[in-house]
Protein backbone atom coordinates (compact mmCIF):
# COMPACT_ATOMS: atom_id res chain seq x y z
CA UNK A 1 0.00 0.00 0.00
CA UNK A 2 3.10 2.58 0.86
CA UNK A 3 4.60 1.50 -2.56
CA UNK A 4 1.25 2.53 -4.05
CA UNK A 5 0.97 5.70 -2.49
CA UNK A 6 4.58 6.68 -3.31
CA UNK A 7 3.79 6.40 -7.00
CA UNK A 8 1.05 8.24 -7.37
CA UNK A 9 2.63 10.81 -5.36
CA UNK A 10 5.25 10.52 -7.82
CA UNK A 11 3.15 10.84 -10.67
CA UNK A 12 1.27 13.82 -9.52
CA UNK A 13 4.06 15.71 -8.76
CA UNK A 14 5.74 14.40 -12.12
CA UNK A 15 2.98 15.80 -13.86
CA UNK A 16 2.85 18.92 -11.53
CA UNK A 17 -1.15 18.29 -10.73
CA UNK A 18 -0.54 20.38 -7.60
CA UNK A 19 0.66 23.29 -9.08
CA UNK A 20 -1.98 23.14 -11.67
CA UNK A 21 -4.63 22.56 -9.57
CA UNK A 22 -3.42 25.82 -7.28
CA UNK A 23 -3.41 27.51 -9.98
CA UNK A 24 -6.66 26.70 -11.76
CA UNK A 25 -8.22 27.07 -8.02
CA UNK A 26 -6.54 31.04 -8.43
CA UNK A 27 -7.93 31.58 -11.44
CA UNK A 28 -11.53 30.73 -10.15
CA UNK A 29 -11.31 32.53 -7.29
CA UNK A 30 -9.97 35.48 -8.90
CA UNK A 31 -12.43 35.94 -11.95
CA UNK A 32 -15.35 34.14 -9.76
CA UNK A 33 -17.28 33.63 -13.64
CA UNK A 34 -21.07 32.65 -13.77
CA UNK A 35 -20.24 29.08 -15.28
CA UNK A 36 -17.14 27.83 -12.72
CA UNK A 37 -17.22 24.38 -15.21
CA UNK A 38 -17.03 26.25 -18.53
CA UNK A 39 -14.43 28.63 -17.12
CA UNK A 40 -12.32 26.15 -15.99
CA UNK A 41 -12.57 24.06 -19.83
CA UNK A 42 -11.51 26.99 -21.44
CA UNK A 43 -8.52 27.76 -18.88
CA UNK A 44 -7.70 23.97 -19.71
CA UNK A 45 -7.93 24.70 -23.29
CA UNK A 46 -5.48 27.95 -23.35
CA UNK A 47 -3.36 25.81 -21.11
CA UNK A 48 -3.05 23.36 -23.63
CA UNK A 49 -2.61 25.77 -26.84
CA UNK A 50 -0.40 27.60 -24.92
CA UNK A 51 2.06 24.50 -24.68
CA UNK A 52 1.50 23.96 -28.69
CA UNK A 53 2.42 27.79 -29.09
CA UNK A 54 -1.13 27.92 -30.67
CA UNK A 55 -2.56 30.75 -28.01
CA UNK A 56 -1.80 32.42 -24.75
CA UNK A 57 -1.30 31.16 -21.26
CA UNK A 58 -4.14 31.99 -18.82
CA UNK A 59 -2.42 34.28 -16.28
CA UNK A 60 -3.73 35.15 -13.12
CA UNK A 61 -2.01 38.50 -12.39
CA UNK A 62 -1.65 41.48 -14.72
CA UNK A 63 0.90 43.67 -14.50
CA UNK A 64 -0.02 46.30 -12.17
CA UNK A 65 -0.59 43.35 -9.62
CA UNK A 66 2.91 42.49 -10.42
CA UNK A 67 4.43 45.74 -9.76
CA UNK A 68 2.20 45.59 -6.27
CA UNK A 69 3.35 42.54 -5.65
CA UNK A 70 7.01 43.65 -6.19
CA UNK A 71 6.61 46.65 -4.56
CA UNK A 72 5.60 44.53 -1.32
CA UNK A 73 8.58 42.27 -1.68
CA UNK A 74 10.72 45.51 -1.95
CA UNK A 75 10.31 47.21 1.30
CA UNK A 76 12.92 49.55 1.16
CA UNK A 77 13.29 50.44 -2.73
CA UNK A 78 15.97 49.40 -3.70
CA UNK A 79 14.69 48.37 -6.98
CA UNK A 80 15.22 44.55 -6.39
CA UNK A 81 15.02 41.80 -4.56
CA UNK A 82 16.25 38.56 -3.06
CA UNK A 83 16.49 35.19 -4.90
CA UNK A 84 15.12 34.27 -1.75
CA UNK A 85 12.13 36.80 -1.38
CA UNK A 86 11.75 35.51 -5.24
CA UNK A 87 11.70 31.66 -4.60
CA UNK A 88 8.98 32.77 -2.13
CA UNK A 89 6.98 34.57 -4.77
CA UNK A 90 6.65 31.80 -6.81
CA UNK A 91 5.57 29.68 -4.37
CA UNK A 92 3.00 31.98 -3.04
CA UNK A 93 1.11 31.97 -6.07
CA UNK A 94 1.81 28.29 -6.89
CA UNK A 95 4.59 28.43 -9.38
CA UNK A 96 7.54 25.92 -9.97
CA UNK A 97 10.34 27.02 -8.54
CA UNK A 98 12.39 23.84 -9.81
CA UNK A 99 13.63 25.45 -13.01
CA UNK A 100 15.31 28.78 -11.54
CA UNK A 101 18.75 29.58 -12.41
CA UNK A 102 19.28 32.08 -10.09
CA UNK A 103 22.00 32.00 -7.29
CA UNK A 104 20.88 32.51 -3.71
CA UNK A 105 23.35 35.62 -3.83
CA UNK A 106 20.89 37.01 -6.92
CA UNK A 107 19.15 39.80 -7.03
CA UNK A 108 15.75 40.13 -9.18
CA UNK A 109 15.16 43.76 -10.80
CA UNK A 110 11.65 44.05 -11.02
CA UNK A 111 11.63 43.38 -15.42
CA UNK A 112 13.47 40.34 -14.59
CA UNK A 113 10.68 39.75 -11.96
CA UNK A 114 7.87 40.18 -14.27
CA UNK A 115 9.48 38.51 -17.30
CA UNK A 116 10.01 35.08 -15.20
CA UNK A 117 6.48 34.78 -13.34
Amino acid sequence: QLQGELQCRDYLRQHRIPELLQRLSALLLHHRPENPRGFLIEALERVKAGRRAEGEYPYLMDEANLDAMFGLLDVVGQGHITAAQFRGALKTLGLSTEDLQFGDDATITLDVFKEEV
